[in-house]
């Protein structure tokens, strides 16, 4: 039985807003006394190519029709990657994948959050049991449906106050005993990523462009001023609220891609530093905006803070890496989704499992 094993191998599978592509991540997990531990075994990124790339990132102007057909086409090709992901490691034990998809829709203001590739067809095609799905329930239950890597944080990184992930989003897990609050805090590679396209560049490699700019301070007050900021977790964002609240503003002012990047750089900077209100912070950086150098040098120099980051595999892979980790305490129906941090009307456990 699933729900009663100690050690879990597991392939979480996680695709993130920033579009940069499939992170794909096999792990045991050991339940000791309790206390939970990890091993990364094998990890890999897969690319998205430029049909991917547009078809993704213009989804959430699809009608319902063409949804439904990009819906299917998506879970077949994800099947794809995962599969030859196992054939080509060899992998042989694996209790169940455990699949983020890929959001298209994310509103829970209006109850509402859609996550391509959480078909029941996952699981035909793999052939494996599935874990997927992991927000609906929570919006149906009054909550965000977001962030969900929090118990996570709390559970497999023990030994941090703050874990901050830089990817699409940034979003934060502040840790206070046993208590965790988590909330996202600013949109982080969905903005700087689409800045660089407009100069030719799929992104701004370790930010040497935005180095080469300087800051806007209308527009960089503008951004800071964004009225998101001043509310009270829980909240969380969507590729949605960026199209009406960051870029309108952005295009408003005729400045250089260079300053638009310097000038958002700091403004991702001025957001995190607001949301740290301890004096000697534990801080895990991860996510793709830990390789932006120029990101990482004006944030320690912000916040007056020597950064020492993880392993790569953490940095590229810890999303994924929870997503497994989500996926066993749902088979364990255990609590994996907290009321502290999403706002729901209580703790539960959350996802579908195809068995």
């Amino acid at each position: 039985m699933l729900s009663s094993k100690n050690i879990y191998n597991v392939i979480g599978v996680m695709s993130g807003t920033s579009l940069d592509g499939i992170d794909l991540c096999y792990s045991e997990f050991t339940l000791n006394e309790s206390v939970w531990s990890f091993s990364i075994k094998i990890c890999e990124t897969i690319l998205y190519n430029e049909y991917w790339v547009e078809k993704l990132s213009q989804a959430n102007n699809f009608h319902d029709t063409i949804l439904f057909d990009l819906d299917k086409e998506y879970t077949s090709f994800l099947a794809c990657v995962i599969k030859d992901f196992i054939k080509k490691n060899k992998i042989t034990n694996i209790d169940f994948i455990s699949s983020h998809g890929h959001t298209v829709y994310h509103q829970p203001e209006e109850n509402y959050t859609f996550q391509l590739g959480n078909r029941i067809e996952l699981r035909e095609l793999i052939k494996k049991p599935i874990v997927c799905d992991f927000r609906v329930q929570d919006v149906a239950l009054g909550g965000q449906g977001a962030p969900l890597v929090p118990i996570g944080d709390l559970l497999l990184f023990k030994d941090f106050s703050h874990c901050i992930n830089l990817g699409g989003f940034c979003n934060i897990s502040i840790k206070n005993d046993s208590e965790i609050t988590a909330y996202d805090i600013c949109p982080v590679n969905v903005v700087l990523n689409y800045f660089s396209k407009e100069i030719g560049l799929s992104f701004d490699k370790d930010g040497n462009h935005a180095k080469l700019g300087s800051v806007n301070k209308e527009l960089l007050k503008e951004l800071n001023e964004i009225e998101y900021y001043e509310e009270e977790p829980p909240k969380s964002l969507g590729i949605e609220w960026v199209k009406e609240n960051i870029f309108p503003i952005i295009e408003k002012y005729k400045i250089t891609n260079e300053d638009i990047l310097c000038t958002y750089t700091e403004h991702i900077c001025c957001q995190i530093t607001m949301n740290i209100d301890s004096e000697n912070p534990q801080i895990l950086f991860t996510g793709g905006g830990v390789k932006n150098k120029f990101l990482l040098s004006r944030l320690s120099k912000k916040m007056k803070l020597k950064f020492q980051l993880p392993e790569i595999e953490i940095i590229d892979f810890k999303e994924a890496l929870i997503f497994a980790f989500l996926g066993i305490l749902k088979v364990r129906n255990e609590i994996n989704c907290l009321r502290s941090v999403t706002g729901a009307e209580k703790d539960h456990s959350s996802g579908v499992y195809f068995k």
